[in-house]
């Protein structure tokens, strides 16, 4: 079953964001709070939403997708840009991840969006093939740049 998070959600779902991070062996890069997911997910003004993954028989959060609005210049449309999807190493292959993909692309669908993207590391052969099952391609000729921490602060502060 899928739904959407509720401000109770906020505890369960920042222990999979750093089961995640412990996966991707980047833990220590963790610096989200609760209280920090909570005001973006459910503030004022929400810039992310978020899903749950539940089992059936238990009622238990196994998995969540965390996601934001983008924007297709060359569209002209919103898009979804998933930025993180988790299921719990216990409850994969139970059809949680597909489910969840499955709600994103239906959003889509509704709300005449027209892109769902994701990033993926390189090395995750198991989500990179999960992904090409659903008919996901990569966008090889795209390379992701991040400005954070330092080089961040250094640009911002030429500015002016």
């Amino acid at each position: 079953m899928i739904r959407s998070a509720t401000p109770a959600d906020v505890p369960v779902i920042h222990a999979m964001v750093r089961d995640l991070a412990e996966y991707e062996k980047a833990l220590d890069e963790v610096r989200a709070t609760e209280e920090q997911l909570r005001e973006a997910l459910f503030g004022e003004r929400p810039a992310a939403f978020a899903h749950i993954a539940q089992d059936d028989a238990s009622g238990e959060a196994v998995g969540f997708s965390l996601w934001f609005l983008n924007f297709s210049t060359w569209r002209g449309v919103h898009g979804i840009y998933l930025e993180d999807l988790y299921v719990r190493p216990e409850a994969r292959g139970g059809g949680h991840g597909k489910a969840l993909l499955r709600e994103l692309a239906r959003i889509c669908v509704e709300r005449g969006y027209e892109r769902l993207e994701w990033s993926v590391l390189d090395w995750n052969e198991p989500s990179i093939n999960f992904y090409r099952s659903l008919g996901a391609l990569p966008q090889d000729e795209w390379t992701v740049y991040r400005l954070t921490d330092r080089a961040l602060a250094g640009l911002g502060a030429a500015v002016g």
